[in-house]
């Protein structure tokens, strides 16, 4: 990377004087070095930036934070860091958070975890990335445990020694341990075990240009192929081939949109840990089968884990570039080994990849089970890897790092792919993939969509069993908008809107209402294929300009207060304001910033800066469009297919100014890194819709069939 200009400062402390130097990256973001660095750090492994668009951003010359100023210092633990912050600031980020939103006055343990216990910072991509709403993001590119005090502190000195000086009793639990006022203005942070700290700084001015940046410099966001923003079903872990035929032909046959069937661990001989291999009882011919599926318009996706049974055809070929520790009785690839990456890769490519599998879901990587300490199945952390990584560093990596080995064949074929992905860490924009989980609280998942804005990636808050016909409606709202809708039907014989009591559907037991919840379930999918155009607009803007596609409200309206604690409600794309209805609930207040809003299901409009109670019931979803929107809206396709064309009506609200540009592409390859595409420019003016097209694909994606105003 240039480096444009460089400054050394001596530090002095109680260990001894220590250099820090401060560089300037790219384009309003710094780096600060303090001692002496690891050589295994998170940076080393991400894509390059995109130059030319960090260029493009507003000039940044000047940290928006003091960096000469940042307080180093070495201690037995690790090296310490102490930031400046205001009185006034708020912090948002620390990855994919689960239990909060906005961090000020909290502790973040950043670790990679599967289930994390109580609101500590663990989480399947906790990341040590923390932005500011005074326009910044301070990154401390490690991957060790790090612990983040967000202004939650008070140091000893004589302002604070004099004002606290209450003799008032307290007898409450609450009372007791409440923060109070005179919490100090600093962020304190600790990396353990490091002789030295490297911190990233990255100026905004706004906390959505500060994402951009970050995603930017990580490589630029992802941009999936369409079909992986489609519709994914998962069947029932022991299904056999004839069974998940069954289930795909009831889409089909009943018109339901479906792009991905997900294949659960019983495809495989051996699962807990991996074989690898066909389980030839369930599928007795592969080959076949994947073929089927892909006639049917079906892209296939396979679940494993990287943890290699012994069983397993790569086992003895792998062994020697593992983990010193096992799980599940399986060996643990290193992926920073590139002989680890050959033998693992050339196996899945010539297994899977050329024989017509579309993607994988890559499960287990998060490490520790935190919520049972007698359930630990993880490699512990004193683990050895032989490319030198210990069982720490491999934990917030490992994630990323398989990630990595299966794309690159996906590269390779110049195909693009959808994972569905356990764990990430830092800078894995660039990777076209989306997060999951096995915990299943409702809020918690909407939150997780909000948060995720903060760490560029993408959440899904999938579907799997419901309490009530109204919980599963709810839910499937919620992921019709979020980046990857699936319904997880790994224990479940039939979809679950057919029965959602796991016992009852296991046994065939239809619901009375079967029919009319699968109608709901068709019209919510449906409404997702329509908006295909729409999404995939928004993340060719995340690929190109890093804007993240789902981003809670503060990142478009940071100046309006209501939204500085808002996790509930969050935008998709530019117009698009989502407010999912939690819990079964029929009713719900929803925040409109200023500005005109309009209904997406009857167009009714409500006026801005203003909180409404709303009632809606289960026919309609909780969407609400921006005043002087062009919202292009495709008649739903059951699939895509590579011949696919979407034809668009064009919903007018308002009096829109600007354009909307829909993206143009094969969709199915990676010739869009070549400039091999379209934008398609709509706009309105006069009364009358107008389409310019410019770039260079020869193909077709979109034809625009109408112009609709709302009024």
């Amino acid at each position: 990377m240039q480096k444009i200009f460089l400054f050394v400062f001596f530090i002095a402390s109680f260990a001894g004087v220590h250099a820090q130097t401060i560089s300037t990256i790219e384009n309003g973001i710094w780096k600060i070095v303090y001692g002496q660095p690891e050589q295994m750090l998170p940076d080393q492994f991400k894509a390059a930036p995109k130059t030319a668009a960090l260029a493009a951003m507003p000039i940044e010359t000047t940290p928006a934070i003091s960096l000469s100023q940042i307080k180093f210092k070495k201690t037995a633990a690790g090296i310490t860091a102490e930031i400046d912050a205001a009185d006034d600031e708020r912090f948002y980020g620390f990855g994919l958070q689960i239990n909060s939103f906005e961090q000020r006055g909290m502790r973040r343990d950043i670790r990679i975890n599967s289930w994390p216990v109580g609101n500590v910072g663990f989480s399947h991509a906790a990341m040590p990335f923390y932005i500011s709403s005074k326009g910044y993001g301070v990154l401390i590119n490690t991957c060790r445990y790090t612990t983040f005090y967000a202004a939650s502190l008070k140091k000893m000195d004589a302002a604070i020694a004099a004002a606290d000086t209450a003799t008032e009793i307290k007898l409450s639990t609450e009372a007791l341990y409440a923060k109070n006022n005179l919490v100090q203005g600093k962020v304190n942070v600790i990396v353990a075990g490091t002789e030295g700290m490297e911190i990233y700084i990255i100026n905004g001015p706004t906390l959505q240009n500060v994402m951009q940046r970050y995603n930017l410099f990580s490589g630029g966001g992802s941009l999936p192929p369409l079909w992986g923003l489609g519709f994914q079903y998962r069947a029932k872990a022991s299904s056999t081939a004839d069974q998940v035929q069954k289930i795909a032909d009831y889409f089909r046959e009943k018109k339901i949109p479906c792009d991905v069937m997900g294949l659960e661990a019983g495809w495989q001989t051996n699962a807990y840990s991996s074989s690898f291999v066909w389980n030839k009882a369930n599928f007795p011919n592969p080959e076949n089968f994947t073929q089927s599926m892909t006639g049917k318009g079906y892209k296939v996706n396979l679940w494993e884990h990287a943890y290699t049974a012994p069983n397993s055809p790569i086992y003895k070929a792998i062994a020697p570039y593992s983990a010193d520790y096992k799980v599940w009785n399986g060996a643990v690839p290193d992926f920073n080994l590139p002989q680890a990456k050959t033998i693992f890769g050339d196996y899945h490519e010539e297994q899977f990849i050329t024989k017509g599998i579309a993607a994988f879901k890559l499960d287990e990587s998060d490490g520790a089970d935190y919520k049972e300490a007698h359930a630990e199945w993880s490699y512990p952390d004193i683990t050895q890897f032989p490319s030198g990584i210990d069982g720490i560093q491999m934990r917030q990596l490992y994630g990323t790092l398989y990630q990595q080995t299966i794309h690159d064949i996906y590269k390779k074929y110049n195909r693009r792919t959808f994972f569905d992905v356990r764990s990430s860490y830092l800078f894995s924009s660039p990777f076209s993939s989306a997060l999951y989980s096995d915990m299943y609280s409702h809020a918690d998942y909407v939150r997780m969509v909000c948060n995720t804005a903060f760490s560029g990636l993408s959440w899904l808050p999938e579907l799997r069993e419901s309490k009530n016909d109204a919980d599963l409606i709810r839910r499937i709202q919620t992921t019709v908008m979020s980046s990857h809708m699936v319904a997880n039907c790994w224990y479940l014989n039939m979809p679950p809107w057919l029965q959602f009591d796991t016992d009852k559907n296991v046994k065939g037991e239809l619901l009375s209402n079967a029919s009319e919840l699968e109608q709901l379930a068709k019209k919510m999918i449906d409404i997702r294929m329509s908006l295909l155009p729409y999404i995939y607009a928004a993340y060719a803007k995340y690929h190109f300009d890093g804007t993240p596609v789902f981003r809670p409200l503060v990142m478009d309206y940071p100046n309006d207060q209501h939204t500085w604690k808002m996790d509930d409600e969050y935008m998709m794309g530019e117009s698009i304001l989502c407010a999912p209805f939690i819990d079964s609930s029929s009713v719900r207040n929803v925040y409109f910033p200023a500005g005109n809003w309009y209904d997406f299901n009857n167009n009714k409009k409500y006026q801005g800066d203003s909180t409404y109670q709303i009632s809606m019931g289960l026919n309609d979803i909780p969407m609400f469009v921006k005043d002087n929107t062009i919202l292009p809206l495709a008649k739903p396709l059951q699939f895509i297919a590579d011949s696919s064309v979407f034809d668009i009506t064009c919903k007018i609200y308002g009096q829109p100014s600007t354009q909307f540009n829909l993206f143009e592409d094969n969709t199915f390859n990676n010739n869009f890194e070549k400039s091999n595409y379209n934008w398609l420019s709509l706009s309105w003016k006069n009364n009358k819709g107008k389409l310019v097209t410019t770039g260079n694909y020869k193909g077709k994606l979109y034809r625009i069939n109408g112009w609709e105003v709302i009024k």
